[in-house]
């Protein structure tokens, strides 16, 4: 049998779960209820109500990036510096969270974050004011940071893995401090795993429609809301189809951004 042969049940996936639904949202977000060509779904992003939410996804996608960011880049250098059974426990404490489902996991959270929740309780019983962070933008963030970090720590834990150790060795031995270090040899060499990381934290975070239902208890509403509620409550799969096709603009800008910051990112604009 000829290798080609062993590619069709792949290629028959692709088409099936790719290109095919793709397909159907490129239709309908091209065209009317009557079935004619129309741009006005597409166009429908420069109203209010659906400009201010894809304002807010981009501001709180870019937050929680940038938290997620922030934590994983030392995270993976302690990583890295722990001994191999060390390193193991804790990535495996780590990822333990994702092995439960994502919408027990945020339900968890908002449990943790409602007024009567844990987190107020624990206040309380410190004779501390309670906090009222559930339904705020601010625990949509904690949301998403909690569920989309490990997929930023990893990439850029493998990427450090492959920095070999006597490099580093040698610029101790040049007389170069830690900072320098971190600033001329592990943060160049680690931009893939960054820029991996940036994509796989950024794209989920600006199409979650499920965190912010729950922990913004409906009062956050972001693009991702407003596409879900065309689809399934108002029934209008064109208008859905054609901001869904903003927002794959949007994301394929993003990705080739990184993916010229990956080439190019050599160190040489540090």
């Amino acid at each position: 049998m000829s290798k080609k042969y062993c590619a069709v049940p792949f290629l028959v996936w692709l088409a099936a779960g790719t290109v095919i639904p793709l397909a159907m949202i490129l239709y309908y977000g091209l065209t009317d209820r009557t079935g004619a060509f129309t741009l006005n779904n597409i166009l429908a992003i420069f109203q209010p109500i659906h400009g201010q939410a894809l304002g807010l996804s981009l501001l709180l996608a870019l937050i929680s990036t940038v938290i997620c960011l922030l934590l994983a880049f030392p995270l993976a250098m302690i990583l890295k510096d722990s001994n191999l059974g060390r390193r193991g426990f804790i990535i495996f404490i780590f990822i333990l969270p994702m092995w439960m489902n994502f919408l027990l996991r945020t339900m968890a959270w908002q449990v943790i974050l409602e007024k009567g929740g844990i987190f107020n309780t624990v206040l309380a019983h410190l004779h501390l004011p309670a906090l009222t962070i559930i339904n705020t933008p601010a625990a949509v963030v904690l949301g998403m940071v909690y569920d989309f970090l490990p997929f930023m720590v990893l990439p850029i834990y493998n990427a450090m893995m492959k920095i070999d150790d006597s490099i580093i060795e040698a610029a101790y031995d040049l007389g170069a401090g830690k900072s320098t270090v971190l600033r001329r040899i592990l943060l160049p060499m680690s931009i893939p795993g960054i820029a991996s990381g940036i994509t796989m934290v950024f794209v989920p975070s600006l199409t979650t429609f499920v965190i912010s239902n729950i922990l913004g208890g409906g009062k956050i509403y972001l693009i991702g809301n407003i596409i879900e509620q065309e689809f399934t409550t108002s029934a209008n799969w064109n208008l859905g189809s054609g901001l869904s096709l903003v927002m794959m603009l949007f994301i394929i800008v993003s990705m080739a951004a990184l993916n010229a910051l990956d080439k190019n990112g050599e160190g040489n604009f540090i």
